[in-house]
């Protein structure tokens, strides 16, 4: 068996709580997790001048994966993933609703210890409609085989643990720990969730709610430990 750790990390486009921008800070956080893979959320390279996934990645030596849901000519914001390992295959999905703003995932095939783990990395909308909608175009994406595991986290922006996205996430795959993220500096709200498929191929889930972390963005990164049979 391999273990390995994966994170889902709003990063507020590198602001942190006192309203400055430090890409630094979120490098900081990024190295005290020591996730093998991560999910962002709202990387941006319009404020800060660089492009802050592109940076990261150098900054870390991980491979990098982009997925833009904004583009203008100054620049683009949106999804990103980091993974330590190969990452094979790659797709993006729209997951735009109406008129609301552009929202996406991505959907990433990555050579992990011991075989092969799908892991898709996502940001929902803000409406309930919206979010209900996108929730049934992530599970269209999860076709496996009993023995192919895959992983689907992110930003949901599910303020109601009792809510029809949640629970039609809960009878997909199953129910996972609700472990509040949201805001920063008091977290209440349980906004950023992973779920795996096999289930016990979770084996914990954390957040980290260092000193860092409260100071870089307005979410807490989220943790989890996998377990992957050989």
């Amino acid at each position: 068996m391999a273990r390995m750790r994966i994170a889902t990390y709003n990063i507020h486009c590198g602001i942190g709580r006192d309203g400055r921008f430090s890409e630094r800070r979120i490098l900081e956080v990024l190295r005290e997790i020591d996730a093998d893979v991560v999910a962002l959320q709202e990387v941006e390279s319009r404020a800060s001048g660089i492009d802050m996934l592109a940076w990261l990645a150098r900054e870390t030596g991980m491979d990098a994966v982009a997925g833009a849901t904004l583009s203008r000519g100054d620049g683009h914001y949106g999804n990103g993933l980091l993974s330590r390992h190969p990452i094979t295959a790659t797709r993006q999905v729209d997951l735009t609703f109406g008129r609301r703003e552009p929202r996406g995932a991505i959907a990433a095939d990555i050579e992990c210890p011991g075989r092969p783990l799908k892991v898709v990395a996502t940001h929902l909308g803000l409406r309930p409609a919206e979010r209900r909608a996108q929730v049934e175009r992530l599970l269209a994406l999860f076709n496996w085989r009993d023995d192919e595991p895959a992983v689907l986290l992110g930003d949901l922006n599910e303020w109601f643990l009792w809510g029809r996205p949640l629970r039609r996430l809960h009878r997909h795959f199953e129910e996972t720990p609700a472990c509040a993220t949201f805001p920063s500096y008091m977290p209440i709200f349980a906004l950023d969730r992973v779920w795996a498929h096999p289930g016990s191929l979770l084996r914990g889930v954390a957040v980290n709610d260092s000193v860092r972390a409260r100071a870089a963005s307005d979410h807490l990164p989220l943790v989890a430990t996998l377990e992957l049979r050989e």
